[in-house]
């Protein structure tokens, strides 16, 4: 019987089968799911080109859920039509519905696959270790890099507004997750050379190129840009966009968008948020912003003059962030200046613009808490006050926002060279250098990062193609005095030219001292003054007036450049300076004890009791 109650069951669930069979059960859920599917990659395309809200395509995954059982239901009770044969003439179609749902669930198999393990690796390395992965990594499915955009207006001088299209629309594209953004400043070394694209995406590592032309007339702008692929020169995209001055960041935003689509990258905002997010200001006051933006980026040239511009900017537009912030590096800057004029004019400079600095960097991250260049504006004013553990979660919070971020990436590295971390510091600048391969200051921030490191011949062949810019050349020299070439560190000072930063007076007792070396030739007090040629005092016998300049400026409140100035300090040519209570209680001024202890001691010094230390 309890075979017979088997069989029955068997044959019972074999029959349910067959009535799901006759009644098309099979074939409605199959064509539900391939149609479901399809619709579902509609939406995900098309969402983000109408920027429409996340709510809107989960309420349509839920309605074809629903959808679902109901068509189940009415598939069922629907009594099928048409006699055995004609049911049979449908087979083909449902092994055509059986190989889509096939390759329905291949497709979403994959997708989950590869999400998740993007998702993974976004989860175990977050903050910097993303950045450091971010930029070493070559390997990157998709790296963009944007050429700068032609000036086609009549007037010249609009250069500044055509660079600074081409610098917000890169920055628009910098907040989408995975479009690795590269060359955002080595990319204007071909702003006028003939461009073939594939010899440039070899040099640049770029996959993807945009370039484009501005053109404006009185209150009219017409931008164009396209997509291009480096490996063969085709075009994925392009547009002309003609609107009114007011309508620009809509054109950024619009371009950004539109090459994220043609990529298949998700734009990765929040519902109501936009790549270009800062938009509180009127298309005068914009004008004026990138103006003064091109002046901040020519450094020490165009800083004050930047200030004359943004201070004004900012009282007529006091919500634009990034005005806010162009204005906290401004002020950071302005010291820098008067370090080598004065301990008074130092310390005037200090208090006039650093807390300037601060509280103009607070504002901007305040306002637009999104953006990487306020992060890294006030990370650097914090540092010129000594704030290292302060400044370092600054520097992390701008590359969690963009990984890729060069003025991040570089000043994070300064800041672990100059608190002693010297091996990762040379690995970020390295990493650097995969993203920027032609900016000048990242090459020899990375020639002096090796010297610092021991690496004298990698140091000076990496200085080889750079030498002619005078600090370069005094770089040169101090590696050669470093390994004990004195006569061709003499040599190569005397290639710089005197000027107002190397006075002929310094430049010849450097040279003297240089070929006397490594003989002492007076006492120590009696030496003259060397300037920014002080690491000549490590060879005539005078370590500790090496400190001289530091502690100047630390006595007027300004304990560390931006740079990576202090860095110096922890080369092996250092060691007797090092050893002295004159480079601890520098050291004590400074801000570094506080930092060691809390992120760990440098391999040179180490903890001597509760309150002491002591340096190799």
């Amino acid at each position: 019987m309890i075979l017979s109650a088997s069989l029955a069951g068997v044959w019972g669930m074999a029959d349910f089968f067959a009535e799901l069979k006759r009644r098309r059960i099979y074939r409605v859920a199959g064509a539900y799911a391939v149609v479901a599917w399809v619709l579902l990659q509609l939406i995900a395309n098309v969402a983000p080109i109408l920027d429409l809200p996340p709510w809107v395509a989960r309420a349509f995954l839920l309605l074809l859920v629903i959808g679902f059982p109901l068509a189940i239901f009415l598939a069922w009770t629907r009594e099928p039509e048409g006699d055995p044969t004609q049911r049979a003439a449908t087979g083909s179609l449902d092994w055509a519905l059986m190989g889509a749902l096939v390759v329905v669930i291949a497709l979403v198999s994959y997708q989950q696959l590869t999400s998740g393990f993007g998702t993974a690796t976004a989860t175990q390395k977050p903050g910097v270790e993303t950045a450091r992965e971010a930029a070493s990594s070559l390997a990157s499915t998709i790296s963009i890099a944007v050429l700068p955009f032609t000036n086609l207006s009549d007037d010249a001088q609009q250069q500044f507004f055509s660079d600074g299209m081409t610098e917000e629309i890169t920055s628009a594209l910098a907040r989408v997750p995975d479009l690795r953004v590269v060359a955002r400043t080595s990319a204007y070394q071909f702003r006028d050379q003939n461009r073939d694209i594939q010899s440039i995406g070899q040099q640049l590592g770029a996959t993807h190129f945009i370039e484009g032309s501005v053109r404006r007339a009185g209150d009219r702008v017409r931008i164009t840009a396209q997509l291009i692929k480096a490996d063969d020169g085709t075009h994925v995209w392009a547009e002309n966009y003609e609107r009114q001055l007011t309508d620009v960041f809509a054109i950024q935003e619009e371009i950004a968008r539109a090459i994220a689509t043609s990529l298949r990258m998700p734009l990765g905002v929040r519902p109501g948020e936009n790549l270009v997010s800062s938009r509180a200001i009127d298309p005068d006051s914009y004008q004026q912003y990138l103006r003064a933006k091109a002046l901040v980026r020519s450094r020490a040239r165009g800083v004050p003059q930047a200030i004359e511009i943004l201070e004004p900017l900012v009282a007529r537009n006091p919500d634009f962030a990034p005005a806010w912030a162009q204005l906290a590096y401004a002020y950071g800057q302005m010291p820098n200046a008067s370090r080598n004029v004065s301990i008074e004019a130092l310390r005037r400079a200090v208090d006039a613009f650093l807390p300037k600095g601060e509280a103009a960097g607070r504002r901007a991250i305040q306002l637009d808490p999104n953006l990487p260049d306020a992060y890294w504006s006030l990370a650097r004013v914090q540092v010129s006050r000594g704030k290292f553990l302060v400044a370092e979660e600054l520097y992390s919070k701008a590359l969690d926002l963009d990984p890729n971020y060069p003025d991040g990436l570089s000043g994070y590295g300064n800041l672990l060279a100059n608190v002693g971390r010297l091996k990762e510091a040379l690995a970020m600048k390295q990493q650097l250098l995969t993203l920027e391969p032609y900016v000048p200051a990242f090459n020899v921030g990375v020639g002096e990062m090796l010297w610092i490191n021991g690496q004298n011949d990698a140091a000076l062949a990496r200085f080889e193609g750079l030498r002619g810019d005078a600090g370069i050349t005094r770089d040169v020299a101090m590696i050669y005095a470093g390994m004990g070439r004195f006569k061709e560190a003499a040599d190569a000072l005397q290639e710089i030219d005197s000027g107002p930063n190397l006075p002929p007076a310094i430049k010849a007792a450097g040279v003297g001292l240089l070929r006397k070396a490594p003989a002492v030739p007076a006492p120590p007090e009696s030496l003259p003054q060397l300037g920014t040629l002080g690491f000549i005092y490590l060879y005539a016998g005078a370590p500790e007036r090496v400190l001289e300049p530091y502690e100047t400026w630390v006595e007027a409140g300004y304990l560390a450049s931006g740079g990576s100035d202090n860095a110096l300090l922890w080369h092996p040519s250092y060691a007797p300076l090092r050893k002295t209570e004159r480079f601890k209680a520098f050291v004590r001024a400074t801000g570094y004890i506080d930092y060691w202890r809390a992120k760990g001691w440098p391999e040179f010094c180490r903890p001597v009791g509760a309150d002491e230390f002591a340096c190799d």
